[in-house]
């Protein structure tokens, strides 16, 4: 087995006593997977996972404190104060007949033979600062490659749990490393088998892939045959031409060029990437072979709304990705105060800082040639935005200077009239700020 004594981890100090309780009671222990390779790399590492060949009963029996996470695959969570660590027993998986679950697993007593069921060199080494760097894979030559290569054969790995070829191209993304040719060829060969992948465990990648710091590695999920299994309307964007002076990108390259143009967050960067979703549906080629996207948010916001309730998105995400799809091609011509105002009424104080990020984005992956004029719109756009904070206008409901309750005691019966007339007064004050007061607006209803 390959070792390196003189590579140097620091373990948590808490981590560090469960290794060392597990060796004193005569049992191996190794730090093992995620943790070894950010650790190697310099990046904080989240969780750190312990693998012994002591069993589940054995470690619970050396610790006062455990947890069964897991305990039918080995895995018990040993708890020191309030932190706890994966401890998990060298197995060796069954036979996986549903592309995601092994049948059984067996205990073993054999480091190696854990160490080899799991799915990329990167995250088939282990450590302990007796013996050193344990690497039967070659995982730290691969880290110094920067690549994504399985262990052994990429066939049986991917064959094995299909949601695998979907985390090779999220660890590329969030590491930005390339991926092994083999490995590569045997993801677009297995790619269909993701329809077995529920939607959650394909959710959960495509956020950590998209809240990289590298999310235009979307790109491979294409070129891999994996978006025509998980996301085919992002497909059709890719062969959908944009023939119109405002760009010079096809719908599908666009929404990649945009993907790195706003911060890592979910709402921001799923918003990105459906942001013009519902181009392919509405393009229209004029006479003088110009392309037109008319009303393009409008459905864009439906097929983002079926598209994360298909992949199980939250309602509160769903909500909010939805929101600013249709908006996000919202303009203003001539923008001053009482404009930027009506805009942002428009559009809805809670998400007019992020719709100014999401178009900021959109115009950064058009024409590099009117660059310039839009950005600088929406510089004028946000300047005028701070100006309306900072004055602290009126822009909602809940900052009108009249609520319900005395819209009732001016004589206004409670249902509908009251929220319509709500909304009137509101519109009133978006145009004229200095009329929000008590006593102005009760004298226009």
């Amino acid at each position: 087995m390959n070792k390196k004594e003189d590579m140097r981890i620091q373990i948590p100090e808490k981590g560090s006593q469960i290794i060392n309780g597990l060796t004193q009671a005569g049992f191996e222990a190794y730090i093992v997977g995620g943790c070894v390779r950010d650790a190697i790399l310099g990046r904080p590492a989240t969780d750190w996972d312990i693998t012994t060949n002591a069993k589940p009963e054995q470690v619970k029996a050396l610790f006062p404190r455990t947890i069964d996470t897991g305990i039918q695959h080995g895995t018990v969570t040993v708890m020191l104060g309030r932190t706890g660590f994966e401890v998990t027993t060298y197995r060796i998986d069954g036979e996986y007949q549903d592309g995601r679950h092994p049948e059984k697993v067996t205990f073993t007593r054999n480091l190696l033979e854990d160490l080899k069921r799991r799915d990329f060199t990167i995250n088939a080494m282990a450590y302990n600062e007796t013996e050193g760097l344990i690497d039967a894979f070659d995982g730290f030559e691969d880290l110094r490659n920067r690549q994504i290569r399985c262990v052994g054969d990429p066939t049986e790995r991917f064959t094995e749990d299909a949601l695998r070829i979907l985390r090779a191209v999220r660890f590329a993304a969030q590491l930005d490393f390339t991926i092994e040719e083999k490995t590569l060829q045997a993801i677009s060969e297995f790619a269909p088998n993701l329809s077995k992948i529920s939607a959650e465990r394909i959710q959960t990648e495509i956020v950590k892939l998209l809240t990289s710091d590298h999310p235009q590695t979307w790109r491979t999920l294409y070129e891999t045959g994996i978006t025509s299994v998980i996301l085919p309307e992002f497909d059709v964007c890719m062969v959908t031409p944009q023939n119109n002076p405002h760009h010079c990108y096809y719908v599908g390259e666009h929404i990649l060029q945009a993907l790195p143009q706003v911060e890592p967050d979910k709402v921001l960067r799923l918003a990105i990437l459906l942001h013009d979703i519902g181009k392919p549906k509405v393009r229209n080629t004029d006479e003088d072979e110009v392309d037109h996207f008319t009303n393009h948010g409008d459905v864009g916001e439906e097929m983002a709304g079926s598209i994360l309730r298909r992949l199980k998105f939250d309602n509160e995400t769903i909500r909010r990705v939805k929101h600013l799809v249709r908006v996000h091609d919202y303009r203003l011509s001539d923008p001053t105060q009482r404009n930027v105002r009506r805009l942002v009424y428009k559009i809805g104080e809670s998400y007019f800082e992020d719709y100014l990020k999401i178009r900021r984005a959109d115009i950064l992956a058009q024409n590099p040639k009117m660059h310039q004029e839009k950005l600088e719109n929406l510089v004028q756009i946000d300047a005028f935005y701070k100006k309306i904070l900072e004055e602290q206008n009126c822009l909602s409901l809940k900052d009108l200077a009249v609520t319900g309750k005395d819209l009732i005691e001016a004589g206004i019966s409670p249902g509908p009239e009251i929220g319509e007339t709500l909304k009137r007064l509101l519109e009133q004050v978006i145009e004229n700020p200095e009329c929000n007061t008590k006593e102005n607006l009760l004298k226009c209803i």
